[in-house]
């Protein structure tokens, strides 16, 4: 789908993008079969697209073979993705859903172009809620990259990172300007994969205790998080570490000692 093709469907629907949705639609076709090639595909998957949009993707996710689920927090958009793409449509916050009100455990394969001011929360639910699933294809902003990619002993690393590294392999795939979009935003995204890998099943239980453990940068760990110093110290950690020194896997095993 191409510019022209988005502009003649907004005129066509009579839509105009809302910024509060975060609304900028990809209209690179070259980058959007990149992104359809990430997703390896296979005959019986079944794919979850989160925020679809105008149908960028979706077109090309909705092939036979493919159960395509996609879920869209504005409702106009919903309704049209169900009737030009025929599958099946979850007009709500993504963030909002439980688990079992979309089969999470169900998904081979999820993708999404994620809203900005979004992107944290999504994340986490996908790496809490999508433990069986093969892959993630994410577009995200680039500035981000830092805290998504960032290792132990930096200023970036946190809590997203910690997540990101447990739920398996990532790499930074490729950019997408601007002017890669309609409406063209001010910033830069990137596509990043993440493949499972290490068999760590995180729960909102985990999420919270890393949470704790960064609450305050500054301080030990064990004074933000009930860390047992035991543990620490018999990881090789002095009982005066902060949470930037503790490793995503080291995270894992201080939360169920």
């Amino acid at each position: 789908m191409n510019r022209n093709e988005i502009i003649r469907l907004t005129d066509e629907i009579g839509f105009l993008p809302e910024q509060k949705f975060g609304q900028n639609f990809l209209c690179d076709e070259a980058s959007i079969e990149r992104i359809i090639d990430l997703c390896d595909l296979r005959e019986g998957d079944h794919v979850l697209e989160i925020g679809p949009g105008l149908g960028s993707l979706t077109g090309m996710l909705a092939k036979p073979g493919i159960e395509l689920t996609a879920v869209e927090i504005d409702k106009r958009l919903a309704e049209f993705i169900g009737n030009e793409y025929g599958c099946r449509v979850i007009a709500s916050d993504y963030t909002r859903l439980a688990a079992g009100d979309y089969d999470a455990s169900s998904y081979d394969v999820a993708v999404s172009n994620i809203p900005y001011y979004l992107m944290t929360p999504i994340m986490k639910k996908l790496i809490i809620d999508l433990n069986n699933s093969r892959k993630l294809v994410l577009m995200v902003e680039k500035e981000a990259l830092q805290r998504i990619c960032a290792k132990p002993g930096t200023k970036q690393y946190g809590p997203l990172a910690v997540l990101c590294s447990l739920y398996g392999n990532m790499d930074v795939v490729f950019d997408l300007p601007g002017n890669y979009y309609y409406p063209v935003p001010k910033t830069t995204s990137t596509v990043i994969t993440l493949t499972r890998q290490g068999g760590y099943n995180i729960d909102e239980g985990f999420i919270r205790f890393v949470e704790q453990c960064f609450s305050n940068r500054r301080k030990k760990v064990t004074n933000n998080a009930d860390v047992s110093i035991s543990a620490l110290t018999g990881l090789g950690y002095k009982d005066t570490c902060r949470a930037e020194e503790i490793s995503p896997e080291d995270f894992i095993k201080l939360y169920v000692v």
